[in-house]
């Protein structure tokens, strides 16, 4: 009885731990209840989240199929509600932010209009990740290679001075590399291009996105000099 009396009134750790881990009927409601507050609120948070993403956005999208060189205008472009978590980055909210712009590439008719596919001081940096990228128009001596060419194409660009060629020597032209890693931001299309090539040419224009030292040397040989291009 003596043992007994002081099990009741000191009992040993492992007898503790026991009846800690013993359910007993309040100690299951409470945990019940904890459980069932945890769930309500994490159902909360779901369909907030969710009514968010569901809640409609303006955008600007394409009124019809856009070809790259192309100038918005307003019959180019309309204003749809789409869902919050189909608008990507970059998105025009409003016809005035894309009217004037030129399509950097094609653009199917309802697509979601971004400043990616539109010609923008931000676009050289988007292409080739360079802060000090530039935009510089090219035209090449041989016009069956820029219909080749497409948006995102990533080439180097050579000068060829064959002034002093006599068509039996190669000895006597000099080559050299001007740009390398350079990326297709647009090709004229050949309607486009009747406008574009200007001073009697029939070439149609690249618009190449590289760095600034390179812009500058490409623009310069290309007063003068023959470019081509060698696609990556």
């Amino acid at each position: 009885m003596h043992l007994l009396t002081r099990d009741a009134l000191s009992p040993r750790l492992v007898d503790r731990v026991r009846h800690a881990m013993r359910p007993g009927w309040a100690r299951s409601v409470v945990v019940r209840r904890t459980v069932s507050a945890v769930l309500v609120i994490a159902a909360v948070v779901v369909t907030v989240a969710g009514h968010r993403s569901a809640q409609g956005r303006a955008v600007v999208v394409a009124a019809h199929d856009l070809l790259p060189g192309h100038a918005l205008v307003g019959d180019d472009v309309t204003v749809r509600e789409v869902p919050g978590a189909l608008v990507p980055h970059g998105a025009l909210r409003l016809t005035a932010d894309g009217l004037g712009r030129t399509v950097a590439g094609r653009v199917n008719a309802g697509e979601i209009l971004t400043d990616a596919r539109l010609l923008s001081s931000r676009l050289p940096r988007g292409l080739t990740g360079r802060d000090d990228a530039r935009l510089v128009p090219v035209r090449l001596a041989d016009e069956s290679v820029t219909s080749l060419l497409r948006e995102g194409d990533v080439v180097d660009v050579l000068s060829a001075d064959d002034a002093h060629d006599d068509g039996d020597d190669d000895s006597g032209a000099s080559t050299a590399v001007l740009a390398t890693g350079a990326v297709v931001a647009l090709t004229a299309t050949a309607a486009d291009g009747e406008v574009l090539t200007g001073r009697g040419t029939r070439s149609r224009p690249v618009l190449l996105a590289m760095d600034e030292a390179a812009a500058h040397r490409v623009a310069r040989a290309g007063l003068d000099a023959s470019l081509a291009v060698v696609v990556h």
